[in-house]
């Protein structure tokens, strides 16, 4: 096979992005668009040249899947390709429960399949610079806030921003987690819009992680620290700035200190992801964010949904929240 014929199922704000990515790749063809809204597929696959399908249409014309649908249905389509024998780029989260998530990871490795985990992060330069750089932290600071949109409100923001960071986290720190503590509070929407969650692991590492879709303004941060140096990663503007011993240029007074400041303007993570997608398929790559990576995630998630709840519970019976 030297070129993957790829559909996408999804046709919402990020199943179109995904959508043009298939239609750019170099190593890929777009067979089709699926969307529960057949008018909306139809204006997505428009857009790129492309057919609009059902969904059985699709895995039938398709070689891979990017399953870019609601949260809810991630389980029931990516399922239902990798039944069908067809490898699956799932969005995160990979599924509602872990069972889920479970059932999916047995189904990709019994036939043989690929199943990658959309947490797109893990594809950035950001994330290898970060890697490479801080690889014992002792404390993880993280704050994702952004404006209000309607999209993703079907979930909390705990599964609709906060597990970026959580899997980013994860990714850095080769501990299991000890204890998260966490609360949150719906404001704009039934679910939890705004969230902090204090993660412990068993090596000592500790992460803040706050998470908010009714915020002013969008910022995107994190801090780092360890014997390794401190960090500052700020990736909206696509900088990082450390302060150590290893690179950059040498601070005068503080006895062997060193201060590195990088930035990236034309690294496109989400082509990279997809690069990535084609490369475990066509060439037998390691793929970077499997079906455990995306249950670990979820976990986390799912962890500090229950702290929240209990949290929520205690302020209830203080009279703080209703």
């Amino acid at each position: 096979m030297s070129k993957l014929r790829i559909g996408v199922a999804g046709a919402g704000h990020f199943g179109r992005f995904h959508t043009l990515k298939v239609a750019a790749s170099q190593r890929a063809t777009l067979s089709g668009v699926y969307d529960r809204d057949p008018e909306r597929a139809a204006m997505v696959a428009r857009e790129v040249g492309a057919s609009a399908f059902g969904f059985a249409e699709l895995l039938a014309v398709s070689d891979a899947i990017v399953v870019a649908a609601p949260a809810e249905a991630h389980f029931e389509l990516a399922g239902a390709a990798l039944r069908a024998g067809k490898h699956v780029l799932v969005e995160k989260p990979i599924a509602a429960t872990l069972e889920e998530a479970d059932a999916l990871a047995e189904l990709a490795s019994a036939r043989g399949l690929v199943l990658q985990v959309g947490h797109l992060l893990r594809y950035s330069a950001e994330h290898k610079a970060i890697s490479e750089r801080m690889q014992r932290p002792l404390y993880i600071d993280c704050v994702r806030i952004a404006p209000f949109k309607p999209r993703g409100t079907d979930v909390s923001v705990i599964l609709d921003l906060m597990i970026h960071d959580l899997d980013f986290v994860l990714s850095l720190v080769d501990s299991p987690i000890a204890s998260v503590d966490a609360v949150g509070a719906p404001v704009a929407s039934e679910h939890e819009d705004i969230a902090n969650a204090r993660v412990r692991f068993e090596n000592g590492c500790v992460a803040t992680i706050t998470a908010s879709r009714i915020s002013l303004k969008t910022e995107r941060k994190m801090r780092l620290f360890s014997q390794e140096g401190y960090m500052s990663v700020d990736f909206g503007s696509r900088k990082l700035t450390m302060i150590g011993r290893e690179r950059g240029f040498p601070i005068p007074g503080t006895g062997g200190g060193k201060f590195e400041e990088i930035g990236w303007k034309d690294h496109d993570t989400l082509e990279a992801e997809h690069a990535a997608f084609a490369a475990s398929i066509l060439d037998g790559a390691k793929v970077l964010v499997d079906a455990q990576a995306g249950r670990r995630a979820l976990a986390a998630a799912i962890a500090v949904t229950e702290s929240m709840a209990a949290s929520r519970a205690v302020a209830q019976a203080h009279g703080l929240i209703k």
